[in-house]
């Protein structure tokens, strides 16, 4: 019969027909009086149960889909797992957390063809019980719980080694747990959750990589690879001064498509949306449609993968008197449907900048190896494997846009975002000016974005004393801006600082850098290569109207400062203050 039915509707008539075909299955090839193995997505073949109950399990709790070849109910294949007797001595555990833990194991079984062994030890600790008797955790499932609560709340590897050996003495004897973390990463590393630690220069100035791996100095800066400690001394342990996490995001694109529900998750866009001309999810922005049209070959395997990035600096210490800046790089699929791909185990760590100061203009440095998986997921790809389809295919990707706030939008895209060309949609047209009391730039002529015959564009009393009859920018293409930023030599680190001077002097100086998103060949042409978040426009934006309409002490715009600015503009001079002896006096002003 065909199985096709396991992936049907549990309500369906199909659905019904296959569980009685497979009840029917088992108790032809595999008579066990103690009942039969359930394939539920709850008991993951570890509990045996009558035929009702089995029945009952697979409509509510649905089939594990991924278990095409029935070899524990007597089915032979070319990939027949035969039961052992470790696996038959634990029909009786609670398979909650232990099914998932043998099926996060399978999931990576072809990592292990050139080393049986090791996937052959994981998959003994992922079913080898904590202590005889233990009924709910295996020795792997225990060991996750209890990574996962020490990645959560920071603990240093030597209280998690300490926590290891009390829990080692509490539990009963000839126990599993690990007694040290160098015993817990020997178990957890065979899980394929790698990372890779790249030093770098404390300037920002270079990655210790390629062929710089051995070096000890910054070649650019001369600043040492490791720490010194206060009376200016190496450190003999040579500990680095500023270190990269990098995780790379490939092993983690191809386990995705080992897990059937999640391939199938990952072809939403082209199989599952409702295609209404509505704009619900990136597959309807233009860009998703100029990929299509530009690269037909790409477009043609919906497997291959559409990527955002997202940065933005943190306080990992969460304290406001410290100045500490990390710097986490996320990566976002959007192949999944909407109400997935923003969830947070679809969202990727793929960079960890260290501090304790911010990348800056410099984040290019950080950004390195990842860009060069990007460019090889462009140009090669990878061989994976499609557990949905059952094929092995080559996966591609391409990076769409990145999301960040103003200040990272300037860090990434190269473009000034202070200053008198602060604008990256006008460029070196930006309309602007320096308030005298105030200490900032005022950007003003927004009313060139509306249309001709706009009454707005005439009134002079509302605005700045002046009508406005001419026309918006020309926004600048990716291309156009390539060309611009071309011929730009950058230059990286934080030692030597160049004189603001130079680079207003400069004809480019709206643009301080090449950025290195441009090493991508696609890049220029796109219609958006940067967006700024949501979370930040709301905030500030609405905080600051809501805060100078209501006067909110502390919130508003509306000062002294300002007022004496507008009194220097000529503009509203009924607003003007007024100095008393003892304090200064602000004239009510009316909001329509």
């Amino acid at each position: 019969m065909d199985r096709s039915w396991m992936s049907k509707d549990r309500m369906s008539r199909e659905y019904e027909e296959g569980v009685e075909y497979f009840i029917n299955f088992a108790l032809e090839h595999c008579p066990n009086q103690s009942g039969i193995r359930c394939p539920c997505m709850r008991c993951g073949n570890l509990i045996h149960h009558t035929p009702n109950k089995i029945r009952e399990h697979m409509f509510f709790n649905g089939i594990d889909q991924s278990y095409h070849t029935w070899y524990w109910h007597g089915e032979a294949g070319p990939t027949s797992r035969q039961p052992t007797e470790m696996a038959q001595c634990y029909d009786t555990m609670d398979c909650g957390d232990v099914a998932s833990t043998v099926q996060m194991v399978h999931v990576i079984d072809d990592e292990f063809m050139t080393d049986p062994m090791s996937f052959k030890k994981l998959l003994e600790d992922a079913e080898k019980p904590l202590y005889p008797g233990c009924i709910k955790f295996t020795k792997l499932s225990a060991l996750v719980k209890l990574y996962n609560v020490k990645a959560r709340y920071g603990w240093s590897d030597k209280s998690f080694s300490d926590l290891l050996q009390i829990l080692g003495d509490m539990l009963p004897v000839n126990n599993e747990m690990p007694l040290s973390m160098y015993e817990a990463k020997k178990t957890l590393n065979a899980l394929g959750m790698e990372y890779k630690k790249i030093h770098a220069c404390p300037n920002d100035c270079i990655l210790y990589r390629n062929e710089l791996n051995d070096a000890s100095l910054c070649p650019t800066c001369g600043t040492s690879r490791w720490k010194v400690n206060k009376v200016g001394a190496r450190n003999t342990k040579r500990i680095p001064a500023k270190v990269l996490w990098y995780f790379p995001p490939i092993p983690r694109f191809k386990r995705m498509f080992q897990s059937p529900k999640i391939a199938k998750d990952l072809k939403w866009h082209a199989k599952g949306r409702e295609n209404d001309g509505k704009l619900r999810h990136p597959v309807d922005s233009p860009t998703w449609q100029l990929v299509n049209q530009m690269w037909p070959e790409f477009a043609s395997d919906c497997r291959n993968l559409r990527l955002a990035i997202s940065a933005d600096g943190i306080n990992p210490h969460s304290s406001m008197t410290s100045r500490y800046s990390c710097w986490p790089v996320l990566t976002i699929t959007y192949n999944l449907p909407p109400w997935l791909c923003m969830k947070r185990k679809f969202m990727m760590l793929s960079l960890l900048i260290s501090g304790p100061r911010q990348p800056g203009k410099d984040i290019d440095v950080y950004l390195a190896p990842l860009v060069d998986d990007l460019k090889a997921l462009w140009e090669v790809g990878v061989k994976a494997y499609d557990a949905h389809q059952r094929e092995f295919f080559t996966l591609k990707a391409i990076l769409l846009w990145t999301i960040n706030d103003f200040p990272a939008y300037g860090n990434l895209s190269g473009c000034t975002v202070k200053g008198y060309h602060a604008c990256p949609i006008c460029g070196e047209e930006t309309n602007s000016h320096w308030l005298k009391h105030g200490n900032k730039n005022s950007y003003t002529g927004h009313r060139r974005f509306l249309p001709c015959n706009h009454p707005f564009r005439k009134q002079k009393k509302a605005f700045n004393g002046e009508q406005e009859f001419r026309l918006p920018p020309k926004e600048l293409t990716g291309e156009e801006i390539f060309t611009k930023v071309d011929m730009i030599h950058n230059s990286w680190g934080k030692k030597k600082k160049v004189k603001q001077c130079e680079s207003f002097a400069n004809p480019t100086s709206c643009w301080k850098k090449k950025s290195i998103f441009f090493e991508l060949e696609y890049w220029k042409y796109f219609y958006i290569r940067h967006n700024l978040d949501v979370m930040h426009i709301e905030k500030n934006v609405c905080e600051s109207i809501i805060g100078t309409v209501l006067n909110i002490p502390g919130k508003t715009k509306d000062g002294v400062k300002s007022r004496l600015d507008l009194l220097e503009m000529g503009l509203r001079p009924g607003l003007a203050p007024t100095f008393g002896l003892k304090r200064t006096y602000l004239p009510l002003h009316v909001i329509l």
